[in-house]
């Protein structure tokens, strides 16, 4: 059974992207297609990086109701975007040779959560808790640096900030994907190959060590692939917060199962799903009117809420 919804959600995914690639294809051919292929990669990578990564952020928290971009994720990028701003100005950050541009944010973003999971280290990963609210504490002040920076800049230069803090799957440089897609296809793999340990530490810290898995270890390898993942898919196209919670809550729904080997590569592919779906919905049937990211942040922030009241009844 669990095979053929995996077959069902693998089907889906292979019919969309046909859709998105095949839809409407006019002369020149090639190049519509080579277009088409581009952004259809960086869909599939951020949709498939971020699904996968919130299955195992929730299981590290032991919590089905948060994603990775609540310990700042997002807050931190902005805050790189308006200092780039404010430093270089709008002309000069428009100036940035990409690939640059991307490792220094990369880098930035899996340095300042491996600081964060360091102290998860020290304490021992029953301290994942505090983990999280010191990076929402963090979170919180960096959103408030980069909203005083902002307020300084010039209006063109804070709608330069404004274009670069929205996800955009549109204006994605084709020389980021191949390392990109690199770094997130072994950190994809990496965390399938931990599933077993994963099924056992979802147990709880005591029940794990009863039966001999290395929990501290286990859940920081998986902490530190999230912030592989979420650093490069966040660097790539711009921060996505909600598009896990969404991918994750509907692989657990439809596979009804515990096993990650199985909730990993579901979320991954209804993330992807989700994203080449929305795109092509947007640009063949809205005529870009509207933006993929607010649509997808809107409706995650709807299941979330809907989460948390569930629960609370």
């Amino acid at each position: 059974m669990v095979r053929h919804r995996l077959l069902f959600l693998s089907l889906g995914l292979g019919c969309f992207t046909l859709l998105f690639l095949g839809w409407h294809l006019r002369t020149p051919v090639g190049l519509i297609l080579s277009l088409r292929a581009e952004k259809l990669a960086a869909l599939v990578l951020v949709g498939a990086a971020v699904g996968n990564a919130t299955v195992l952020f929730q299981t590290a928290a032991q919590n089905r109701l948060i994603t990775p971009g609540i310990v700042g994720f997002d807050a931190l990028f902005v805050f790189l975007q308006t200092m780039l701003v404010l430093i270089l100005g709008g002309a000069g950050y428009s100036g940035l040779s990409p690939l640059p541009k991307f490792a220094v944010e990369t880098g930035c973003l899996v340095l300042a959560a491996t600081a964060l999971f360091a102290a998860l280290l020290r304490k021992g990963a029953e301290d994942v808790l505090r983990m999280i609210l010191t990076g929402v504490i963090l979170g919180v002040l960096l959103r408030g640096l980069s909203g005083f920076a902002q307020r300084i800049l010039e209006p063109s230069e804070f709608a330069v900030v404004q274009q670069a803090s929205i996800a955009s799957f549109g204006a994605v440089d084709a020389r980021l994907l191949p390392i990109a897609g690199a770094a997130l296809v072994i950190a994809m793999a990496l965390s399938w190959r931990l599933s077993p340990r994963l099924d056992v530490a979802a147990l709880g810290r005591t029940k794990a060590q009863t039966l001999g898995l290395p929990f501290d270890r286990t859940i920081l390898a998986g902490l530190s692939l999230v912030s592989v993942m979420v650093a490069v898919a966040t660097a790539l196209v711009g921060p996505v917060t909600f598009l896990g919670l969404l991918a994750a809550n509907l692989a657990y729904r439809l596979t009804d199962t515990h096993r990650h080997a199985v909730l990993i590569p579901a979320a991954a592919m209804i993330g992807a799903t989700i994203l080449i779906a929305g795109q092509f919905a947007f640009e063949r049937v809205l005529g870009l009117q509207s933006s993929l990211s607010v649509v997808v942040e809107f409706a995650g922030g709807l299941l979330f809420l809907a989460l948390v009241l569930r629960r609370d009844r």
